[in-house]
């Protein structure tokens, strides 16, 4: 093993050395191609604000021109400048001096979804943005991959056009790199997936390959930057032999310092067994959950303490026993066997808790629940079950009190529903019934002032009639959805469009607003979908709503609007929910009182009930629906209720 030791030794000094030199020429390498990517973006930076300084002159002017020959001769990397209108139309165009035109023979239209691309994020980030680079054909057979900037130019705050310049990638790397770092090594822009654009510097040279990549992050445009550098196999260190003799010298060392703490390891490793046995064993005596372990033919080989107090046997009466247990009952025992012989089989999942009945010594039967795992040895093989039997007896009859006080709160529950419907009933009679008296009265004093042969006088009777009876259907509507509600039925629901539900609550909200000065202002756009709800019900929560607004509303209120307004609950428009909201600009509601706001028989009213909040809420929440409010910028509260869709 001390040979065995040595010679790996040598190997891993020698495999660290090889790792050592070749994670310094990788260190490098990367900080060269960092250092790279810097100059490349600070190039880019510094002819993206000499572009902007062409944006100064006139489009159409013999200066423009001028400052762009000048430009391209002192930028050997750029191709190409053009000056376009806001619709990307080319007004002046300016070539390189140092080649042909590159796009002398290619449609430059080819390139305009590039183009169009950076000048959109350019437009949008007023500043400027790189396009997607593309291959150029050129008449000596041969081409360049161009990468187009776009810089717009802003008038008082408007995009009047664009400056575009066409850079050709292999020039930015002739141009842009250090000569010192092209000597030695090979650079090269490259797409993601690893396809290169452009190449620069020297050919392969060496049986070793080291790679540095950066991210070039253009705004619009992100390339790979990629350095590699070929090399021969790194040199081992030239005081090889020293470092051995040092490293063999320790490691005997370290191997006589590793036998003498094994000793004491084993030493303490077998005092801290017998603790960890003493421990185990006091835990399990003070366990209240049952403990049995049972071999492979079913015989009780251990039970803890717990266990035999649960069955009240001694442990000398269980361990060693077979089938059957003392403490089966005797009715059960064949059906316990059959279930321990599929258990012994394995043919039940473990760890699956499973009820039974066991019986003590004194014959008292109780329910337990059995988790069973299977017992593994320290080598590995399954010598047989172990088991934790919890006695569950106290838990069944505390499920069966609970249940028969759910029941009990059930009953109580339905007694205070029918008194809260009952509340419903004379709180939503008021406001029909007010309107048929508001109604009739009117009739009275139209008979008083006119004769029955105005026309008008008849088409007034016959409007105030009309609504006389529709509110008074209204009414019974109302008494026979309470009437419903309280026994149990299911409601009379229907599908009904929003600006129904709206139109026919107005009269009502429209005669109280007219009283209070209060101007009502609906929202509901036609292409709404229909509700699946209670007409009459939904009804009621939209006129307490709006009434409660109204009056929130006080004579210090600048202008008085109520706002009834219908929208999808949901941003999207497969949301499956309508959202109606109650808007005032009243005094809005304290924190305090937003607490207790939905709490039966809690008013801030002189002459309320505190239960109108409280039953739209139920009235909503019998919808599926959610009834809530918050507050109005810059004064008053939205109230606002969820409505499923039919």
């Amino acid at each position: 093993m001390l040979v065995t030791l040595i010679l790996s030794m040598f190997s891993v000094l020698l495999w660290l050395a090889g790792r050592y030199e070749a994670s310094q020429v990788q260190t490098r390498l990367d900080r060269d191609a960092s250092d790279a990517t810097s100059d490349i973006r600070a190039a880019l930076t510094r002819n993206a604000q000499t572009l902007q300084a062409l944006q100064f002159a006139a489009a159409d002017a013999p200066p423009w021109r001028q400052q762009a020959s000048v430009v391209l001769r002192d930028h050997r990397e750029l191709m190409r400048l053009e000056w376009r209108d806001s619709q990307l139309k080319t007004i002046q165009s300016v070539d390189t001096p140092y080649r042909a035109p590159v796009f002398k023979n290619f449609d430059r239209g080819v390139l305009q979804p590039e183009v169009a691309q950076a000048c959109s994020i350019a437009k949008r980030q007023s500043s400027p943005a790189y396009s997607n680079s593309s291959y150029i054909p050129q008449s000596d057979g041969m081409g360049l991959e161009i990468m187009d900037v776009c810089l717009p130019v802003i008038n008082d705050g408007q995009v009047t056009g664009y400056t575009l310049a066409s850079y050709a990638l292999n020039e930015i790397l002739i141009n842009q790199i250090s000569p010192a770092l092209l000597r030695s090594r090979e650079i090269s822009f490259t797409e993601a997936d690893g396809t290169r654009l452009a190449v620069n510097g020297m050919q392969h040279r060496g049986s070793r390959l080291f790679t540095g990549v950066q991210l070039l992050d253009l705004p619009g445009h992100t390339m790979v930057l990629r350095v590699d550098s070929w090399r021969a196999a790194p040199d081992v260190f030239p005081n090889v032999l020293t470092a051995l003799v040092m490293a063999m010298a320790m490691a005997l060392v370290t191997v006589l310092i590793m036998l003498a703490r094994d000793m004491r390891r084993r030493q303490q490793v077998e005092l801290d067994l017998a603790d960890a046995l003493a421990f185990r064993k006091a835990m399990e005596d003070s366990l209240v959950t049952g403990l049995r372990a049972r071999d492979n033919q079913g015989m009780i080989t251990y039970v803890n303490p717990a266990f035999c107090e649960m069955v009240g046997f001694e442990s000398k009466e269980l361990l060693g026993h077979s089938m059957p247990a003392p403490y089966w009952p005797p009715e059960m025992i064949d059906e316990y066997g059959k279930r321990q012989a599929l258990r012994l089989a394995g043919n039940l999942s473990s760890r699956e808790g499973m009820e039974s009945v066991f019986m003590r010594k004194n014959g008292e039967r109780f329910a337990v629940l059995i988790f069973e795992a299977p017992l593994i040895n320290a080598a590995g093989a399954q010598t047989g079950w172990m088991s934790a039997i919890l006695d569950i007896s106290e838990q069944r009859r505390v499920e069966e009190m609970s249940r028969a006080s759910q029941e009990r709160l059930q009953a109580t529950a339905r007694l205070a529903t029918v008194g809260e419907m009952a509340s419903l009933l004379s709180h939503e009679l008021n406001q029909p019934l007010a309107a048929i008296s508001s109604y009739a009265t009117g009739s009275l004093n139209l008979l008083q002032d006119l004769g029955l042969h105005d026309k008008h006088l008849a088409q007034s009777l016959s409007s105030a009639i009309e609504r006389i009876a529709q509110q008074a259907e209204r009414a019974g509507k109302v008494i026979k959805s309470v009437h419903d509600f309280v026994r149990r039925r299911d409601q009379a629901r229907e599908s009904v469009s929003p600006k129904t539900l709206l139109d026919n609550v107005m009269p009502l909200v429209s005669l109280q607003a007219r009283k209070l000065g209060v101007r009502v202002e609906v929202q509901c756009p036609a292409d709404l979908p229909q509700v699946l709800c209670d007409r009459t019900m939904v009804e009621q929560v939209l006129l307490n709503l709006a009434r409660n607004g109204m009056q929130a509303m006080n004579e210090d209120t600048p202008r008085k609007v109520l706002t009834l307004a219908v929208r999808r609950a949901a941003s999207n428009a497969t949301s499956r929910w309508l959202e109606f909201s109650v808007t005032d600009v009243g005094s809005g509601i304290d924190a305090q009182i937003a607490e207790k706001l939905f709490t039966p028989f809690f008013t801030t009213k002189s002459e309320g009930m505190g239960l109108g909040l409280s039953l739209c809420r139920t009235v909503v929440e019998q919808h599926g629906g959610l009834l809530s409010h918050t507050a109005h910028t810059p004064r008053g509260t939205v109230f606002s209720f969820t409505l499923p869709q039919s």
